[in-house]
């Protein structure tokens, strides 16, 4: 897979930046900084300027890219989903029987997070960590269905569905499906954010592992 994904660009809707930051060098050093600092100061505290003085680079040139931080906040989390989704796809691609490739899925969506060394401008043990601190921050605005309409959620919205699949075809009567899969993708985030900051509100954590808890859940929840 590690060689399959160096042939691979990771697709983004192309109205979350002015210029693709993949088509140059300087666009890949302000995704690459901007992931670094957003991790470091969190997404509130970043600022354009506070990027251009690290990378070395007029504020103005980082407004070539992205419009504002809140559409670079859409393509990191548009890029870390469209990532993910190749990770999912080819992990249970291979896997033909329905429970087998459910349980596959979970485990990818859920576990922790590896260094993808196929992108080396891109940290994705950090872009994991800030979509699971400031993701919601995509999309708790005023702006959220018009940019929906605009297809800005597209990649996490596909990820939903495929879940939704593999549930409806291991139990094709389950009626949830599309709740219990967006719950998984949602959960999953919400299970890492409490192990860091509210442990004492999750039973995930040294011994108990999010990938043990949501591979429990659906199953059970399914198994009527």
């Amino acid at each position: 897979m590690k060689h399959l994904l160096q042939t691979i660009k990771i697709e983004v809707n192309n109205k979350t930046y002015v210029k693709d930051p993949e088509s140059s060098d300087l666009g890949k050093r302000i995704v690459e900084h901007s992931i670094l600092m957003i991790h470091e100061l969190g997404f509130d505290s970043f600022t354009f300027k506070k990027l251009g003085d690290k990378i070395g680079s007029n504020e103005s040139s980082i407004y070539r890219y992205f419009e504002n931080k809140h559409k670079l906040l859409l393509y990191l989390t548009s890029w870390y989903w469209g990532w993910l989704e190749y990770q999912f796809v080819f992990a249970t691609n291979s896997i033909s029987n329905p429970a087998e490739k459910l349980q596959k899925a979970i485990e990818v969506i859920s576990k922790p997070v590896v260094l993808d060394a196929s992108f080396s401008h891109i940290n994705e043990v950090l872009l994991n960590d800030i979509i699971i601190n400031e993701y919601s921050k995509s999309y708790l605005t005023k702006e959220v269905d018009n940019e929906n309409k605009e297809g800005y959620f597209e990649i996490y919205k596909r990820m939903v569905m495929r879940m939704k699949e593999m549930i409806t075809e291991v139990s094709p009567e389950y009626p949830f499906a599309a709740s219990l899969a967006s719950t998984v993708l949602e959960g999953t985030l919400h299970q890492y954010f409490l192990v860091q900051h509210f442990p004492s509100l999750t039973d995930c954590g040294d011994e108990v592992t999010p990938t043990e808890y949501f591979t429990d859940l659906v199953f059970k929840s399914i198994d009527k």
